[in-house]
This record gives C-alpha cells, sequence and structure tokens, in this order.
C-alpha cells in the first residue's frame, strides 16, 4: 500500500485497517444524537450532494446533476448528513520539542491527525482542520472529497512550529462561531494557563459539541531524565535558563502530574474524552487501544 502523504504512514493505515470498523460503532454511540436516522425522510433543508452507491433509494437521485455531470448524485438533508469533525491541533513553538531529535510533539499530531482524518473520510464523515497557536492559521472547513483530504494532507506537510500559545482564546473564537453540532477532537500539549484552557472546553459542550482532547506530550517532558546541568530553552518566548536537575527534579515531577491530573479530572467532569500519551508511543497503538477502550460496554 502506497499513499504518497508524508505523514500517513502504509504500515500504520495497515495496522488499523479494522479500526474504523469499530470506530464507526463507538463513534456513533459516543455522540449520541449527532447522526441522526437516514430513515426520518427528506422533508428537511437541502444540506449537500453525495455520490449515489448501491442500496441507495433512486428516488432522491439529483437528475439535474445527472444532466450537467453525467454521474450520480444522492441530495442529503439535515437529517441524514454525516458527522462533521473539526480537528484542532496546536502548532505553538513548544509543540516542536523532541528530546531524542527524533519526533517531535508537533510531528506526531500532524500523524494522529493524518490518520484520524483517513479514518473519518472512509466512514463519509466530513473532516475539517483548524491548526492554531497564538492565532488561527490555517482553518480548513469540513469536506469529504479525496480533493480535500489531499489538501489537507498538503497543509500538514507544510506546517512548522512557531509562536507563543493561545489555546483558550483559540477555542473560544471557534466554539462561539460554530452553529452545527460536531465533533471536535482538540490535539496538544495544553501549555496554557490549564482553568482558561477548561473554561473554553467547557464552551464547546455548553454549545452541544462533543469534545476528543488528545494531550501530547513528550516522554522526557513527563520523566524529566536529565542528570547534568543544563540550559533549557523556551520554544515560545526564547528565554533560557541554566538549571541543576537533581534541585528540580521533584518538584517538577509533581507539578507536571498535577498538571495532567487536572485536566483528567476536568475533563471527566466535563465529559470530554481525555487521551493521554507521548511522542514514544505509536500513535496507532494508542488510537486502537482508545477505541477498543471506548468499545467496552
Amino acid at each position: 500500500m502506497q499513499t504518497g502523504y508524508r505523514f500517513l504512514e502504509p504500515s500504520a493505515l495497515a495496522r488499523v485497517k479494522n479500526l474504523s470498523v469499530v470506530a464507526r460503532g463507538v463513534v456513533e454511540g459516543f455522540v449520541s444524537g449527532l447522526h441522526s436516522s437516514p430513515y426520518k425522510g427528506f422533508s428537511a433543508e437541502f444540506a449537500e450532494h453525495r455520490k449515489y452507491t448501491v442500496g441507495d433509494d433512486p428516488r432522491h437521485l439529483d437528475y439535474r446533476m445527472l444532466a450537467r455531470t453525467d454521474r450520480l448524485y444522492i441530495k442529503q438533508y439535515e437529517e441524514e448528513t454525516n458527522m462533521r469533525v473539526q480537528i484542532l491541533l496546536d502548532t505553538s513553538g513548544s509543540m516542536g520539542y523532541s528530546h531524542d531529535g527524533r519526533l517531535t510533539k508537533l510531528q506526531y499530531g500532524c500523524y494522529l491527525t493524518a490518520v484520524l482524518a483517513y479514518l473519518m473520510t472512509r466512514q463519509q464523515d466530513v473532516v475539517g482542520l483548524t491548526t492554531f497557536g497564538a492565532k488561527i492559521e490555517l482553518d480548513m472547513p469540513a469536506g469529504s472529497s479525496p480533493r480535500h483530504f489531499s489538501e489537507m494532507m498538503r497543509q500538514l506537510e507544510a506546517i512548522a512550529p512557531s509562536g507563543e500559545t493561545k489555546i483558550a482564546d483559540t477555542l473560544h473564537k471557534l466554539a462561539n462561531r460554530s452553529k452545527r453540532r460536531c465533533l471536535v477532537v482538540l490535539i496538544s500539549d495544553l501549555y496554557d494557563d490549564p482553568e482558561a484552557v477548561i473554561r473554553a472546553l467547557h464552551h464547546f459542550r455548553h454549545r452541544r459539541h462533543e469534545v476528543i482532547l488528545f494531550h501530547v506530550l513528550d516522554k522526557a517532558e513527563l520523566e524529566f531524565p536529565f542528570r547534568e546541568t543544563i540550559a533549557f530553552h523556551d520554544q515560545e518566548t526564547g528565554e533560557r535558563i541554566q538549571i541543576d536537575p537533581a534541585y528540580v527534579r521533584d518538584e517538577y515531577l509533581a507539578q507536571i502530574k498535577a498538571f495532567c491530573d487536572g485536566y483528567r479530572r476536568a475533563c471527566a467532569e466535563a465529559q470530554i474524552d481525555y487521551v493521554a500519551t507521548d511522542t514514544s508511543t505509536p500513535y496507532d497503538a494508542m488510537l486502537t487501544r482508545y477505541i477498543a477502550k471506548r468499545s467496552r460496554p
């Protein structure tokens, strides 16, 4: 299998080849009511066209489209449109960190974005992509066509980490403009004021959106393996500080644990799925475990 996309690895797709079938059932159960039954009729407001597939009711063919394009299309209406997914990817400077020089948090997020978009598109859901640091950098509305997917992959390949993080401000802006219910997938290291970020996540829930939060960190950020005196460089502000790890290790580990636990508790209270991972964990293995966990009754 070859994809031609940097962040869509054939080996990973092979490992998750059956994941989309499982994910479909999980997502439909998880996002209760987000998908409306296609058997509710065709009397509501027209939403969009989709290609005809075997088994579709021919009464809903658009013959004008057939005359113009010589292709079969079905009219879809508000009640039967598939799930809308908007992936929000943090591209701030801190996401460019990698302790071992291999996979940065942003690259990990890009791989995760690519495979999620691939799975959702296979399910005929519509997927959009928003990237942000201090402000929104890229804002692709949800779509499901092959051209849309290819453009999303192209945009991912051009992303570079930069700037400061303003997660909460960005989330509030996006929540304010989102009128139709959707599944919001946030991928970030969450290096912003936790209370402000949690309030912003509540904003999405208040607007009746469902939210999955992938908290991505480098393994070194969780384990603090440093032994020698070292100069740390803030990738967002440029500030440098030299420390002796022995003097700060215990306090740092306590604070990073509290940081993650705080998000975990707040998300549980808000009925937000919180998925913690680090860049040493293969993203396809992490996704498989997450889906399997969601599948349990």
